[in-house]
């Protein structure tokens, strides 16, 4: 089951996480994204090290890493 968030608004977003190859061709990056549906790539818990966070202004989610506490 895909990871859901319910916004302020009373909408539902789906963690997605893909691949992706840069520009040169020389290196892969894992980026992670909110749907309004889950799809293929929809991803079943917060990867370790992130948490959610709610655009103000828009309502929509994002995932941010969490801070180092030293």
């Amino acid at each position: 089951m895909a990871y859901s968030y319910k916004n302020n608004k009373g909408l539902t977003y789906y963690l997605h996480r893909k691949v992706v190859t840069l520009r040169g061709g020389n290196r892969q990056q894992t980026i992670y994204y909110f749907a309004k549906q889950a799809g293929s790539d929809a991803i079943d818990e917060v990867p370790e090290g992130f948490h959610v966070v709610e655009n103000q202004k828009t309502g929509l989610p994002v995932l941010r890493r969490n801070e180092n506490k030293k």
